[in-house]
């Protein structure tokens, strides 16, 4: 069995991780980039982004760890919804998706001594119409700074502005934990 280090400082992450029953530890590096090319399409983001968060580790793990990185984005039009840089952002980000269908991406990147190996889960999400109210009460109560798409469906937002969704409710909240799970039976 793998040491399995979870690279993440989500606490979203570490629960549905620690949902599987793994033991894990979380060990996280100082100064990763999340940047990726403009010319990537949108669906690759997440995975070029989970890529590039597991390639520090590959100098600093031993034959038994497996290093798990991971990043979510949420896509409407081909743009790329990363976290808000402020409440302006988020309500911009917020009125984007209201009254529509968008696409939660989460690219994931199972790392080892001697091989990477990445996969990445969609799901579509939809959102009722939000008011104006609904958007600041959400922002000024939850303060949404560290989510992709300026939500977590798991939060007030989600109650009260999902209307459906289309493939994994945890891989909106950030880790696609059935079909980690199954690549994790794979070592």
């Amino acid at each position: 069995m793998k040491h399995i280090i979870l690279a993440s400082n989500s606490p979203r992450r570490r629960e549905l991780l620690a949902g599987l029953g793994l033991d894990f530890e979380v060990k996280v590096l100082p100064d990763i980039a999340e940047s990726y090319p403009d010319n990537l399409p949108a669906t690759g983001v997440a995975g070029f982004i989970a890529r590039e968060k597991a390639a520090p580790y590959r100098a600093l793990i031993g034959e038994s760890d497996l290093v798990i990185t991971a990043d979510t984005v949420v896509i409407v039009d081909e743009e790329v919804l990363g976290k808000p840089k402020d409440a302006e952002d988020a309500r911009r980000m917020l009125q984007l998706i209201s009254g529509r269908t968008h696409q939660v991406v989460t690219g994931v990147c199972l790392l080892t001594s001697d091989m990477e190996h990445s996969f990445s889960v969609t799901t579509d999400v939809t959102f009722k119409q939000l008011s104006d109210d609904e958007i600041a009460y959400y922002i000024e109560h939850y303060k949404p700074f560290d989510k992709a798409g300026a939500y977590g469906i798991q939060e007030w937002i989600g109650y009260v502005g999902v209307t459906s969704i289309s493939g994994s409710y945890f891989n909106v909240m950030g880790l696609p934990v059935q079909r980690l799970w199954e690549e994790l039976k794979k070592f």
